[in-house]
């Protein structure tokens, strides 16, 4: 009988190519939190934002089951992975996020969302030499998140449009 080895993880095996000095981003949206008809948010242009840090390696949105089919749809259009969570999305975009900081070939972690819970994770990113963003917008982006974070982004959401 032969013996057959299991992979348990392609990431130890297949190495991100990339250029020299360029970071590697793990970008997480926590949906149901940012992706709000009151914020009037174009992943389009998180993505020119986020891209200002580094290449994009792996960009998911986490929503609830309560997200619509268009709204999935958006995402995947957008190039983003969708992950639809029962119930609320933190525990799954914890571990997504813990994850990401174990993750050799990831330099910068940047989580979109305007929760002091994922303070912790900010600070576990740094203690393991990652780059921390934190995305966010008003009323509610949290100060302790904001101040924790190597970089802070605090979206303009009004949607009025600006004068030339």
């Amino acid at each position: 009988m032969r013996n057959i080895e299991k992979l348990s993880s392609f990431k130890e095996y297949i190495p991100l190519t990339r250029k020299s000095g360029e970071k590697n981003v793990g970008l997480l949206i926590d949906g149901p939190n940012m992706l709000r008809n009151e914020f009037h948010l174009d992943l389009d242009i998180i993505k020119k934002i986020v891209s200002k840090s580094g290449k994009i390696k792996v960009g998911k949105v986490l929503l609830n089951q309560y997200a619509s089919t268009k709204l999935i749809e958006a995402v995947t259009n957008q190039g983003f992975s969708p992950i639809i969570v029962a119930g609320d999305v933190d525990v799954q975009l914890a571990v997504e996020a813990f994850e990401l900081i174990h993750n050799p070939n990831i330099d910068v972690i940047a989580i979109m969302t305007r929760n002091a819970d994922f303070l912790p994770l900010i600070n576990i990113a740094k203690e393991n030499g990652k780059e921390t963003i934190v995305i966010g917008a008003e009323p509610g982006f949290s100060i302790a998140l904001k101040n924790s974070a190597d970089s802070a982004i605090t979206l303009n959401t009004d949607p009025s449009p600006r004068p030339a």
